[in-house]
C-alpha cells in the first residue's frame, strides 16, 4: 500500500513540476498565461504541494509522508475553509477548538516514532484529521473526545473514508480507556499542565507518551518513555495548542 503511494506521489510531483515549468515558460511569452492555475490541481496534486511545503521546515520519514499522502485533509477542515486545507494553517473549530497545523501534525506523529506500533491511545479526537494520519501507521487508533458534536462529525468523518481501525469515545481523554491499556503509544492533542499519572500506567512497558506541556507559560513538546516501570522524559520544542479541559460537553 505504502510503495504504491509513493509512486503516485513521485508521479504527480513531477506533474508538478512539468507544470509549473510551463507556467513559467509562456509567462514569459504570453504574460499571466497558465497552463493550470492552483484552483484546477486535483486532490492529489494538493496533497503533493503540502507534503513539500511540510518538507521545506521538517524532514519527514517515508512511511509518515505516505500516510499524509493518503489522507485527504479537506475533508476534516471546518466547512468553509476548504480553499485553505492544503496550507499549513491551524484552523478554527466549534467550542473554540482548532484543527492542527499540517506541519503541527506531522511532528506530532513523526516524534511518536510508530514503526511496528499496535495500539495507540490519543486524548483529544477534535476533527478526526490526526487519527485518520495514525489509522495509517498503527493497527488500532483509540481516540477519546470530551465534546460529543465534535465527535459526532469525526466519526462521520471516518465512516466516509472508510477508515475502520480508529475506536472513538465520548469522555475526559484525561481518564484514558482502561478496558483497553495498555497502549504502545499516548498521544495529547492539547495542551496540559502534567500528565495525569492513571494515563502512565496505561501506556505499555517500552511505550512512548507525546504531550504538549505548559510550564511558566510556555508550551513545550514533551515526550514520556517507559522502561522498567520507571517514567524518563526528554524535551523535544516549543508548541501552541489548545488547553485541555476538565469534563464532558453535550
Amino acid at each position: 500500500m505504502f510503495s504504491s503511494c509513493f509512486l503516485c506521489y513521485e508521479k504527480f510531483r513531477k506533474l508538478i513540476l512539468w507544470i509549473r515549468f510551463f507556467n513559467h515558460i509562456l509567462g514569459k511569452i504570453f504574460g499571466e498565461y497558465k497552463v493550470c492555475g492552483d484552483e484546477k490541481l486535483t486532490t492529489n496534486m494538493k496533497q503533493v504541494l503540502m507534503v513539500e511545503e511540510i518538507e521545506t521546515k521538517f524532514t519527514l520519514y517515508r512511511h509518515v509522508k505516505e500516510a499524509f499522502l493518503e489522507v485527504n485533509r479537506e475533508i476534516f477542515v471546518p466547512k468553509g475553509f476548504g480553499q485553505r486545507a492544503f496550507k499549513l494553517d491551524a484552523l478554527p473549530m466549534q467550542q473554540n477548538q482548532w484543527i492542527s497545523s499540517p506541519l503541527t501534525v506531522a511532528k506530532m506523529t513523526q516524534y511518536l516514532e510508530l514503526k511496528g506500533v499496535d495500539s495507540i491511545l490519543e486524548v483529544g479526537c477534535g476533527s478526526g484529521y490526526q487519527a485518520a494520519i495514525l489509522s495509517k501507521l498503527c493497527r488500532r487508533v483509540f481516540t477519546i473526545e470530551r465534546i460529543d458534536s465534535l465527535l459526532k462529525e469525526a466519526k462521520e468523518r471516518f465512516r466516509s473514508e472508510s477508515i475502520t481501525n480508529v475506536f472513538t469515545r465520548f469522555d475526559d481523554g484525561q481518564r484514558g480507556w482502561k478496558v483497553y491499556a495498555p497502549f504502545e503509544r499516548i498521544l495529547f492533542s492539547a495542551t496540559a499542565k502534567k500528565v495525569p499519572p492513571i494515563l502512565f500506567e496505561q501506556l505499555a512497558e517500552g511505550g512512548i507518551l507525546l504531550a504538549p506541556i505548559e510550564e511558566d507559560g510556555l508550551q513545550i513538546i514533551t515526550r514520556y518513555s517507559k522502561k522498567n516501570g520507571k517514567i524518563s522524559s526528554e524535551v523535544i520544542e516549543p508548541c501552541f495548542f489548545v488547553p485541555i479541559v476538565d469534563g464532558r460537553v453535550k
